[in-house]
C-alpha cells in the first residue's frame, strides 16, 4: 500500500491532486476529522472541485454524533484498496492521522472498550484539578505513555487513564502485547512531507486557520451546536479547531459576547493547538524510519513528491 503522509498543512492534498494528473489514482483519506459530514471548513476538507478531479473515499461517511475508530478505518481501507485495484486504478492513502497508518501496518491493539461513565468521571476530575494534574497521575501509573503526551492532551490522557482504571494495566502494556492478526495487513510504503524549517509550517498553519475563520468556521460551528445532539466530549467535537471553537463559543454565551469578540482568542488557541498536532504527527513519523522524506518547504517540493510517488507506483508498490 502506498501512502502520502505528513503533518497538517504540509501540502498533501495538492501533491495527491498533482499525481492524479499523471496517473489513474483514487484517494483514500487517512483523516479522522474528514469522515464527518458538516465539518468542512474547520477540517480543510477537499473542496467539491478538488473531489471532482479525482475520486476520494472515507470523506463524509459519519454524522458528527457518531464515532469512527482505527479498526473501522482498517476494515474500510483494506476493502477499498482491493476494490480500487480491481478497477485497474492505484489506491493512494493520503492524510495525517498516524494512528490509522500504524493500525494498517501493525494491526489493532485489543484494548478494553470505552466506558462513557468513567470518561465522564475523568473529565469532571480534570475540570476541578486541570489536565496537567491528571497527566501527573498518568505519569505515576504509566510513565511510558505519559512521556509521549503533552500535559494538556486531554483526549489521550483521558483514554490512557480510562484503560488503567478499567483493566489495572497501563496503556503502554497493552500496546506491547501481540496485536490482532486479522487486522495486521500489508506493508505500507510511506512518502512523508516534512519541513526542513519548522517556522515554514507554523506560518502555513497560521495562514490556514485565519482563512478558515474568514470562510465562516465560527458559523459552521454555530450550526453544529444548534443541532442540540452534539456535545464537547464527542470525538468529532474534540478535533483540533473544533474543540477550541466550542470552548470560546461557550465563553461568549456565558459572558454575552459576540462571535467577533472571541475571534482573536480563538485564533490564538486554535493555531497553538494545530501546531501541537503537527508536532505530534512529526513525532509519529520519526518513529517510522523506512519512510521516504520529501522536504515540503523546498521550492520544488510538489515536483519531487510526484516523482517519488510515480517511481514507487512503477515499482509496483
Amino acid at each position: 500500500m502506498l501512502a502520502l503522509v505528513g503533518p497538517t498543512a504540509s501540502g498533501k492534498t495538492a501533491a495527491a491532486l498533482a499525481l492524479a494528473e499523471h496517473h489513474p489514482i483514487e484517494i483514500i483519506s487517512v483523516d479522522s476529522a474528514l469522515v464527518y459530514r458538516g465539518m468542512d471548513i474547520g477540517t480543510a476538507k477537499p473542496t467539491a472541485a478538488e473531489q471532482a478531479q479525482v475520486v476520494h473515499h472515507l470523506i463524509d461517511i459519519r454524522d458528527p454524533a457518531q464515532s469512527y475508530s482505527a479498526a473501522d478505518f482498517v476494515r474500510d481501507a483494506q476493502r477499498l484498496i482491493d476494490e480500487i485495484r480491481a478497477r485497474g486504478r492505484t489506491p493512494l492513502l493520503v492524510g495525517g492521522t498516524m494512528l490509522y497508518i500504524k493500525a494498517l501496518r501493525d494491526g489493532i491493539d485489543d484494548l478494553p472498550p470505552a466506558q462513557a461513565a468513567l470518561r465522564q468521571d475523568i473529565d469532571a476530575q480534570a475540570q476541578q484539578a486541570g489536565w496537567p494534574a491528571l497527566h501527573a497521575e498518568l505519569a505515576r501509573v504509566d510513565p511510558v505513555t505519559a512521556a509521549r503526551l503533552a500535559p494538556n492532551d486531554a483526549q489521550r490522557i483521558s483514554r490512557a487513564l480510562e484503560v488503567w482504571r478499567v483493566s489495572g494495566r497501563p496503556l503502554s502494556d497493552w500496546h506491547a502485547q501481540p496485536q490482532r492478526g486479522e487486522l495486521a495487513g500489508r506493508a505500507v510504503q510511506l512518502v512523508s512531507l516534512e519541513p526542513q524549517e519548522r517556522g515554514w509550517l507554523h506560518a502555513r498553519i497560521a495562514q490556514r486557520f485565519e482563512q478558515m475563520l474568514a470562510q465562516g468556521f465560527l458559523q459552521e460551528m454555530a450550526v453544529l451546536r444548534a443541532r442540540g445532539d452534539l456535545h464537547a466530549d464527542l470525538p468529532s467535537m474534540r478535533c483540533v479547531g473544533y474543540r477550541q471553537a466550542w470552548h470560546w463559543l461557550d465563553h461568549a454565551q456565558a459572558h454575552g459576547l459576540s462571535q467577533a469578540d472571541i475571534v482573536p482568542s480563538l485564533c490564538e488557541t486554535g493555531i497553538a493547538a494545530t501546531r501541537q498536532l503537527a508536532k505530534r504527527q512529526l513525532t509519529w513519523l520519526r518513529g517510522m524510519p523506512d519512510r521516504r522524506v520529501v522536504a515540503c518547504d523546498a521550492p520544488d517540493a510538489l515536483a519531487q513528491t510526484v516523482r517519488t510517488l510515480q517511481t514507487l507506483i512503477a515499482q509496483g508498490l
